[in-house]
């Protein structure tokens, strides 16, 4: 079906991936990178320069939207990399970009609350999970502070600035790919994951300080929340999957920030 679209001079793989939507295409010297039904919201984050440029939209016969991007040639970030300056300034430029917010909210995404993501999680853990004492103990602490968990300040939030999104080209240029997860929220939801899981408490303001933020109680209970939250996510997400060692440590991690 792609051969159709480049041309069968085109050598194209599969990119792996949840969805088994994406491609690799090559030929010659150009690399692309396909995917099916990829979010219109593309466009604007390849024009803000926040993931590899989207070289050509097209749509098929039955419906189906393929994009091509770029492929570059580069590498994931390591974790010791993440306390770096230009990932706190990409953060801060997704956070602020207006366009970004603009076309998401024409796609119909209304602001998440802190009472909607609680509602969503709770909806897809199972009992078991929540019989857990460590996940008993979250609970009860994000019904506590939930009353205490708002921030005037919406902005595009990624929803998984896992080190493994983040894109080093190799003309140093970075990008954060995987927009799937995107939602209109508190930017703390990203900020806790990330100084959560790579930066040492004692660096927090340092790197915020690159971001251009400051450390408040407000900053630091908003994101403990989310990431609190979030890790029960992935508790179960692990279970779901059988992978009960990955599972184990999300659940240790749960009782070391609480």
């Amino acid at each position: 079906m792609l051969e159709h679209i480049l041309g069968q001079e085109w050598e194209i793989t599969p990119a792996g991936g949840a969805t088994g939507e994406a491609f690799y295409a090559r030929y010659e010297d150009q690399s692309l990178f396909l995917k099916r039904n990829s979010s219109p919201f593309l466009a604007v984050l390849s024009a803000e320069g926040i993931v590899p440029k989207l070289v050509w939209t097209k749509r098929l016969e039955n419906g189906d939207v393929i994009t091509a991007q770029q492929w570059l040639e580069g590498r994931e970030l390591k974790p010791a990399e993440m306390n770096q300056e230009h990932v706190a300034r990409l953060l801060k430029k997704i956070h602020r970009s207006e366009p970004m917010l603009g076309m998401l909210s024409r796609l119909e995404k209304s602001p998440l609350n802190p009472e909607m993501i609680f509602q969503s999680m709770i909806n897809e853990v199972d009992q078991e999970t929540l019989s857990l004492p460590e996940v008993k103990k979250a609970l009860g602490f994000l019904k506590h502070e939930a009353k205490n968990i708002h921030s005037e300040e919406k902005v595009v939030c990624h929803g998984d600035v896992n080190h493994n999104n983040w894109l080093l080209a190799e003309d140093n240029q970075l990008y954060l790919i995987d927009w799937d997860g995107a939602s209109i929220a508190d930017p703390a939801i990203d900020l806790g994951m990330l100084l959560y899981w790579y930066i040492p408490e004692e660096n927090w303001q340092d790197w915020l300080s690159m971001y251009g933020e400051e450390l408040t109680d407000d900053l630091r209970l908003r994101m403990k929340w989310y990431v609190v939250l979030q890790t029960i996510s992935s508790i179960q997400w692990h279970k779901n999957k059988n992978r009960f060692a990955e599972m184990n440590n999300w659940i240790q991690f749960l009782n070391d920030i609480l």
